[in-house]
């Protein structure tokens, strides 16, 4: 299978969104030699957006993630997060005095909180007490029992009907340059299944999360979606949600898709980028 180098593809276009794990950083850090990447975006002229599933934290320390391993360009304007949308959900659904109650971390619920809501962590809840608690959120995979406090969720949710809003669909992300482990998006989507209800998910490859990001490039940019490329390593997030938002798509093979596989799935799955790269470093 034929790829193109990143730099032959990216100086045809005005902005990329970039997607983040196994695009931008993977499990040992940032991805060797990215920084160059940025370097030439700069030189060049062309705008970039973080455009991220990642719910774990707030869009402040996800850019300072980036700027404290040398990559002053990342910003906190240029972080775009699923998380984003699901605050602006609450904030508009939730009554004031009531509560969200949430599976992740306590920095994961800055998103709720920063609109001025109560939360609770499921470990926290009393299953006999639920009578403040409006809304539910699963927000990151990491800061609970994955035995008892998923199993609490379950009950929860089987106990009291309410509004659950799933601030990450991504169902795995790379640990290893083979391995995968479980996202909060596959949990969200077992609990689902056990429970029998549909929740709300946030995030690629859903339409406002490439809206939110088209819309803040408008703000930097006159920009049309066909002068914007989306860069990413998951065909069924980034690639097809990019295809269908009427941007250029690029799959790298840094992350989610080895190169091995990439001809087998993309043949299976009938998602079909613009273009394929072995990674988004341009030397």
């Amino acid at each position: 299978m034929r790829t193109k180098s990143f730099r032959s593809v990216v100086k045809n276009y005005k902005a990329v969104f970039f997607d983040a794990f196994g695009v931008l950083k993977n499990h040992k850090g940032l991805i060797p030699d990215i920084e160059k990447t940025f370097e030439y975006l700069e030189r060049k002229g062309i705008h970039y957006y973080v455009l991220t599933n990642d719910s774990s934290r707030s869009p402040e320390e996800l850019a300072k993630w980036y700027q404290t391993r040398g990559i002053r360009y990342i910003t906190t304007d240029k972080i775009l997060s699923s998380g984003m949308l699901a605050m602006e959900f609450f904030k508009t659904k939730v009554t004031n005095g009531n509560s969200v109650a949430y599976l992740g971390t306590s920095a994961s619920a800055h998103y709720i909180e920063s609109v001025g809501l109560n939360t609770i962590p499921v470990a926290d809840i009393d299953l006999n007490n639920l009578d403040h608690i409006e809304s539910f959120a699963f927000l990151d995979d990491e800061g609970f029992s994955w035995n008892d406090d998923l199993n609490k969720t379950i009950n929860l949710l089987r106990k009291k009907n309410m509004t659950v809003v799933v601030a990450n669909t991504d169902i795995n992300y790379p640990v290893s340059r083979n391995d995968i482990s479980v996202a909060i998006g596959g949990l969200a989507d077992m609990v689902e299944n056990i429970i029998g209800k549909n929740f709300i998910r946030f995030g690629k490859p859903d339409a406002q999360m490439f809206l939110l990001a088209y819309e803040r490039a408008l703000q930097d940019i006159q920009v049309k979606r066909n002068e914007i490329l989306m860069v990413g390593d998951t065909l069924f997030t980034d690639i097809i949600g990019g295809n269908k938002f009427g941007l250029d798509t690029a799959l790298v093979l840094s992350g989610n898709t080895l190169p091995d596989m990439a001809k087998i799935r993309i043949g299976s799955s009938g998602i079909i980028p613009t273009y394929i790269c072995d990674s988004a470093v341009i030397e």
